[in-house]
């Protein structure tokens, strides 16, 4: 499979050079859908639009089988692009920051290669580009369309600058944590500031919620379970000599384990109402899930493991930590089992070296011929497999 990819890896190149020069945020990339729609149309695929600019895109083999879905996303981020690549961006203030270009193009160069050998598949390969990863939104809205219905199995993949070129980092359970936004608001009563006893005031005890957070986690949720809950933002009072009547926190949680995630939830909710009823105020808690954790089912791993070899050859699955970030794919997983992968980008010597959302992020184009493959390769395993 790595000799059809290396056929074609101009094509693949070429596309995500556009991509880069054309980037488009979540939800916005209709110049980005336009084009991959263009490619698609001329493989003989069964395309449908769905959501705001995502596509799902069908390939049906020549006998009956299971189905497997292989995905992409599209969108870029809001960066202004410092990198010293000769197709940087034209449009100021974003970026392909992340390496969604790279992904789009090789998902593309792996719907070429395998709707070239549509007579030796059996089954069904669904070809997911996907809007709106950044803001978690993108694969709602394609299971929402039916994308997911009848799907046996899916993959997917990011570039990294943790693993070199031509390695990757597959390995079983919790890959990716879920993330939740947390929103808690004090109310008190307004007044003024020489007088704080004529009035309820919400800045003091919302201090004392914020350094009060971090007990919730070490008090409720086994050491070994990792979960971060970061405050970013604290708003409260409009002078200062006014007594503020609100006071907002707002927080990002992060984790693996759902339970621990319950913990957190309801430690939060009990000490907030705790320090809002010893200061005689009022408290609301809103929870907004942004995705959930993201664990890779074991058969799955052990399949893409050998897909892996059979691409980049024996020894080439790299071992990596566990990030504390967060991918809206593990929507994917609740319909159907799944493995997500790393694939390397890192190469010092091009300048590869920074991690996704960096505005001097640049990937090593060498690496896109390895992710083109193993999404083909993957494709073609999972079909023949028991799985």
């Amino acid at each position: 499979m790595i000799d059809r990819a290396k056929q074609i890896e101009d094509y693949i190149v070429k596309m995500r050079r556009y991509f880069h020069e054309n980037p488009e945020l979540s939800g916005e990339e209709y110049n980005t859908q336009k084009v991959i729609l263009a490619e698609l149309e001329g493989l003989g695929l069964d395309i449908e639009k769905v959501g705001n600019t995502s596509i799902i895109a069908r390939l049906k083999g020549s006998k009956p089988g299971k189905t497997v879905a292989l995905r992409a996303d599209m969108d870029a981020i809001p960066i202004i692009e410092q990198s010293d690549v000769d197709f940087t961006s034209k449009n100021q203030g974003v970026m392909h920051a992340c390496g969604h270009d790279a992904h789009s193009a090789m998902l593309l160069g792996a719907a070429k290669i395998l709707t070239s050998m549509k007579d030796e598949i059996k089954g069904e390969v669904r070809f997911f580009f996907q809007e709106g990863e950044e803001n978690f939104s993108g694969a709602k809205k394609i299971v929402a369309a039916g994308g997911m219905d009848g799907v046996d199995g899916v993959f997917g993949m990011h570039g990294l600058p943790g693993i070199d070129v031509g390695y990757a980092n597959i390995e079983p359970g919790y890959r990716l944590t879920g993330c939740d936004t947390i929103f808690v608001k004090f109310e008190g009563v307004s007044g003024h500031g020489s007088a704080p006893h004529l009035a309820k005031d919400t800045i003091h005890p919302a201090c004392m919620f914020v350094t009060d957070i971090q007990s919730v986690v070490t008090k409720n949720v086994d050491p070994q379970e990792p979960v971060v809950v970061s405050v970013g933002q604290f708003h409260a009072g409009t002078k200062p000599n006014i007594i503020s009547k609100y006071a907002e926190v707002e927080m990002s949680m992060r984790y693996y384990d759902p339970e621990a995630r319950a913990a957190i939830h309801e430690g939060i909710k009990r000490h907030a109402k705790s320090i809002a009823d010893a200061f005689e105020i009022s408290v609301e808690v809103v929870i907004e899930e942004s995705t959930p954790s993201l664990r890779n089912d074991e058969a799955m791993t052990e399949l893409a493991k050998a897909t892996c070899e059979k691409v980049m050859g024996p020894g080439k699955n790299a071992p990596m930590k566990r990030v504390m970030a967060s991918e809206d794919m593990s929507y994917y997983f609740q319909h159907a089992k799944g493995v997500y992968i790393n694939m390397g980008y890192r190469n010092p010597e091009k300048g590869c070296i920074y991690f996704p959302h960096h505005e001097k992020f640049k990937i090593d184009e060498d690496y896109m011929k390895y992710g083109t493959a193993m999404f083909a390769q993957f494709a073609l395993d999972f079909l023949d497999s028991d799985l």
